[in-house]
């Protein structure tokens, strides 16, 4: 399942006292169906704050973001909510788990928020920690795991409503290269498998690599990134 993602000359500026930082000075992005995108930039280039906007999690001050032909702004509250649920799957750097669920509770509850029959759910929960090698962890909890399982469960919950579009901001930058690597191999895997139009910001050159484009965020702005890289 896929979607095309398109966005349009996206401003966003925060205010630090009495100064004001524009971050976003017009950044324009388009997704094809099925393809995954790389995101690079410095430090505090605004490389999450880009993410946060394409996912419905902060608001732009100008441009729009339009996903499978619905523009982000028509949708506001609970509305907003029940469309990022259905459409989106996130991945964030700290896996963002529940601590007081197991694994296959945390990776059922999009679902649950969705209102779907709890064993339809969980059978979908169970079906995806073991694509990822968990299917005797399901009912361990997150401090029972550790820091590569948590993230493969961050990445079950994020593709648990089979969501069109997948964003992943840093999904291996707090791991330790060998877990890195087996999140990213399985976060390929499955966007592959599943058809999920996706991106993915990271400072890892080598992660970017293995995406289709590698776009730069620099100065407010999204580039190709140049042959020499």
């Amino acid at each position: 399942m896929s979607v095309r993602l398109e966005a349009k000359d996206l401003v966003k500026t925060y205010r630090d006292g009495e100064r004001h930082i524009q971050v976003l000075r017009g950044a324009d992005l388009t997704l094809d169906p099925g393809e995954l995108v790389a995101v690079i930039g410095p430090s505090g280039s605004g490389k999450s704050t880009l993410l946060h906007i394409l996912g419905g999690l902060d608001r732009a001050d100008g441009g729009e973001v339009v996903i499978g032909g619905e523009r982000l702004a028509d949708h506001r509250g609970a509305d907003l909510a029940r469309f990022r649920n259905r459409t989106i799957g996130f991945v964030f750097q700290f896996h963002q788990l529940l601590s007081d669920f197991t694994a296959l509770e945390n990776v059922m509850l999009p679902g649950r928020i969705a209102g779907r029959e709890p064993p339809a759910v969980a059978e979908r929960a169970r079906e995806l920690l073991a694509e990822v090698g968990l299917a005797d962890r399901l009912d361990h909890f997150p401090n029972q795991l550790s820091g590569g399982e948590r993230q493969r469960v961050a990445l079950c919950r994020a593709l648990a409503l089979e969501p069109p579009l997948l964003l992943a901001d840093e999904p291996t930058g707090n791991l330790d290269p060998a877990s890195g690597e087996r999140v990213l191999g399985l976060l390929l895997e499955l966007q592959e498998r599943h058809g999920t139009t996706g991106v993915l910001v990271t400072h890892n050159p080598e992660v970017a690599e293995r995406c289709a484009r590698i776009l730069v965020l620099e100065e407010g702005v999204l580039q190709p990134q140049s042959p020499a890289g």
